[in-house]
C-alpha cells in the first residue's frame, strides 16, 4: 500500500509541475498518468493477495466443519 501512495504522490508532483512547465505540459502529464497506472496495478496486486489468503482460510476452516460418519 505505500507504494499506491507514493505513484499517487508522483503522479500529483507531476500534475502541478505541469501547469507551471508548458512547454513540458504533455510529458508530465503522461508522465502522471503512468504513476497511475503502476498504482492501479500495485493496488490491484495487494487485494488480490489478500482476497487469496482469505480463500485459503475459508478452505482450511471449511475442512474443520466437514461431518464425519460415526
Amino acid at each position: 500500500m505505500e507504494n499506491v501512495r507514493r505513484y499517487r504522490a508522483l503522479a500529483s508532483l507531476c500534475r502541478q509541475q505541469a501547469a507551471y512547465r508548458p512547454l513540458q505540459t504533455w510529458q508530465l502529464l503522461g508522465q502522471a498518468e503512468h504513476f497511475e497506472y503502476l498504482a492501479e496495478i500495485a493496488l490491484k496486486a495487494h487485494f488480490e493477495v489478500c482476497n487469496a489468503q482469505r480463500d485459503e482460510d475459508a478452505v482450511a476452516a471449511a475442512a474443520w466443519e466437514t461431518p464425519v460418519a460415526a
